[in-house]
């Protein structure tokens, strides 16, 4: 084992390798054959370059070169192109500390039995007169930033589960087809994260509709991890045991505290009412050439935390209960947005 595998429990270090084709004995020269095709990409400034960074993307493609340098360029071109989105992505910015303080994301203390660190979002928590679509995306790429960080989480990934309860047809309606792309592209195409499962609990129609007007832009991979389970919550306990997730989901644990995520990233700078006027963590460097220390997770015990009481939305049926949704009825391969998008 290298220093670069530091951190990694034995278990790991083996799914590492049977999973991903890690090989201790070529790491260097795996890290070294991606870096030198930097050269073939001019047009993109690769700001960060280190054996650690360069191996998260290795991790991400199963150790194909081709793939992971594919991704690394990505990942700076994405950014080049978004320099907005990008701009004082902090904790503290006022857009990302609201969104992240309304649990986008949540995160879950216990992993599932993969070692996959699960993403909750309330889909319904969205206040669309305090902060924008895009301020959740900035919130969520900063959560993962922090997150792959973790070398365990390099090699397990995550899961991204979105319950969609009281979530209205007019929030529905801001999410743009270009903002949905844009959302698509910085994490399917442009993070080097592994997803193992994408899921969708309690979703109205309208949110099906959606489903379709952005399926065309997923990869055949990316779609067949994606579960659609309505009010079935059997459906989602069969692939997440209930024992991890909280009551909102069916689950065994308590309700979902919101702001628990939010209090790891922004330290003293949270606060529960207002604004704060301490000093907030500094901006990540992972695009300066040192990459931020990995974020201590919560390991279940949140004694130290003290729960805030938020609005949330709250799933209505009891696990078991199927509640088909309406079909809609479209053309998916020539499919006109069935809402009124702007």
């Amino acid at each position: 084992m290298t220093h670069l595998q530091a951190g990694l429990s034995p278990a790991t270090l083996e799914k590492a390798k049977a999973e991903l084709k890690e090989n201790p004995d070529t790491l260097h020269q795996d890290i070294q054959e991606v870096r030198d095709m930097i050269i073939t990409r001019p047009d993109i400034g690769f700001l960060r370059t280190d054996d650690g960074f360069i191996l998260r993307f290795l991790r991400a493609r199963k150790f194909n070169h081709f793939e992971a340098f594919r991704l690394l360029a990505q990942y700076f071109e994405y950014r080049q192109q978004n320099l907005d989105m990008f701009k004082n992505l902090k904790a503290t910015d006022p857009g990302i500390k609201q969104a992240l303080k309304d649990g986008f994301p949540g995160v879950l203390a216990n992993s599932d039995r993969q070692g996959r660190k699960i993403l909750l979002l309330f889909a319904a928590n969205w206040d669309q007169s305090r902060y924008m679509f895009v301020d959740i995306l900035r919130s969520i790429l900063l959560s993962l930033e922090s997150m792959i960080e973790d070398a365990e989480l390099q090699v397990n990934g995550f899961v991204l589960v979105i319950d969609w309860s009281n979530f209205t047809f007019k929030q529905a309606s801001k999410l743009t087809p270009s903002m949905l792309r844009l959302a698509i592209e910085g994490l399917q195409d442009s993070f080097p994260a592994r997803f193992g499962g994408i899921h969708f609990v309690n979703q109205p129609w309208y949110i099906h509709a959606l489903y379709t007007v952005i399926r065309p832009f997923l990869k055949e991979k990316t779609r067949k991890r994606i579960f659609l389970h309505g009010n079935n919550l059997t459906s989602l306990h069969q692939l997440l045991q209930p024992e991890i997730l909280p009551s909102e989901l069916g689950g065994m644990m308590p309700p979902y505290d919101m702001g628990t995520w939010a209090r790891a990233l922004l330290e003293h700078a949270y606060d529960e009412d207002g604004e704060s006027d301490g000093a907030g963590p500094e901006a990540f460097a992972f695009l300066d050439g040192a990459g931020p220390e990995a974020l201590a997770f919560l390991d279940g015990d949140n004694t130290s935390l003290s729960p805030r009481t938020m609005k949330r939305s709250q799933s209505v049926v009891e696990p078991g209960v199927l509640k088909r949704p309406e079909k809609v009825k479209c053309d998916e391969d020539n499919m006109q947005p069935l809402l009124s998008l702007d």
